[in-house]
């Protein structure tokens, strides 16, 4: 994943170095990633995005831990939390977001619903 958006970020260096270096965290813990990537704290794509990604390359097969590692290291949680489980749903389907984090959301509107969202 982290390689595909290399080969597909020709511009903006920042991020680039970023998602070189989140290649070579894969193994670190997200405290880890966070120091060295960013949290989204800055709230820039290069503070945002190797982090996201990270976070996403790392728990792709678990929505809620993907979720959850953007929480624990704070930063401009809504945002990384919010990209990182559109990309993990978007590999595993709505049925790997619990159900009770469904249950509990704001109301969407009604054509949305319509879409099965």
């Amino acid at each position: 994943m982290i390689e595909a958006a290399l080969d597909l970020t020709t511009t903006g260096e920042y991020v680039r170095r970023g998602l070189r270096r989140a290649l070579r965290l894969l193994a670190k813990s997200p405290q880890e990633a966070a120091y060295e990537l960013g949290n989204g704290s800055r709230i820039s794509a290069q503070d945002t995005v190797p982090y996201v990604l990270w976070a996403a390359s790392t728990r792709l097969a678990d929505y809620e831990a993907a979720v959850r590692v953007c929480v624990v290291v704070g930063g401009d949680m809504d945002t990384t939390s919010a990209m990182v489980g559109g990309i993990v749903a978007a590999h595993l389907g709505r049925t790997a977001i619990p159900s009770a984090w469904l249950a509990s959301r704001e109301p969407l509107p009604g054509w949305l619903e319509l879409a099965g969202a």
